[in-house]
Order: structure tokens, then sequence, then C-alpha cells
């Protein structure tokens, strides 16, 4: 299992789920700061067509693309279909924003292989670690 700094390393397309048009947000300021240092963000919200200025999805499944990890701004109780989710788009990694727990979401992602965090701001791990952005070959 990788670390949340593995993770991010190694990490250049993000998929969001919960991202928030509203700026006083934290599932729209934390993704945002992560865009503008270079990943790729790919908003899913089933009530928005745009958000950071990129087509928004309804729904995991809708993204016609690969993703490095799933972050997710959802409540707790939302978190083990978010991550049953992820595995069926085959995401390697599911990213649990601060205050999110899923135990179960947890034993789903390691039985599946999927790397797993939880209760962690992908932003904190960025400044900690001092990040820059993905490192793209």
């Amino acid at each position: 299992m990788r670390s949340a700094e593995q993770i991010l390393r190694e990490s250049v397309t993000i998929a969001v789920v919960g991202a928030s048009r509203d700026p006083r947000k934290t599932a729209h300021s934390v993704p945002l700061a992560i865009q503008r240092r270079g990943w790729r963000i790919i908003p899913v919200n089933p009530y928005a067509d745009e958000i950071f200025g990129v087509k928004a999805y309804r729904r995991l499944a809708d993204i016609p693309e690969p993703v490095d990890f799933v972050n997710v701004f959802r409540p707790s109780r939302d978190a083990t279909q978010v991550v049953r989710d992820a595995i069926a788009i085959g995401a390697p990694a599911v990213w649990l924003q601060q205050d999110i727990v899923s135990p179960e979401g947890r034993m789903l992602a390691e039985a599946a292989g999927v790397d797993y965090v939880e209760d962690t701001c992908v932003a904190v791990v960025r400044a900690v670690h001092a990040i820059n952005g993905p490192r793209i070959p």
C-alpha cells in the first residue's frame, strides 16, 4: 500500500467526488489549489456541468479516461459507495479527505488491492512534503 505522499507524487489526474462550485467550501478551495499546482482535476458532481473551468461529470463511471486516484469530499456515510464506484472504474487509489472515514470502504479497497487514504487533506500532504506538482514524463 502506497503512502499518501507516494500517491500524490505519482499522480497527475485526480477525480474529485463531491467537488463544489461554492468557493467558501473546502470541496472547492482544496481541489482548486491542487489544480493550480499542476494536477489535472476532474470534478464529479451530479448538479454541475463545469467546476474549476473544466467539465464536471455526474458519476465516476461517466469519466471517459483513467484517473490516478479518486479524492472524496462526501460525508463518511457516502464513502463506502464511492469506494465501490472507484474500484469499478479501476482507480488505483482512493483518498478520503480530512474528517472522512469508512472502515468498510477501507476493507473493500484493501481486498481489491486499491491504495487507500482517509481522514487526510491532500493539500496538507502536498504542503508538508513540498510537492510542487506532478512529474509528467
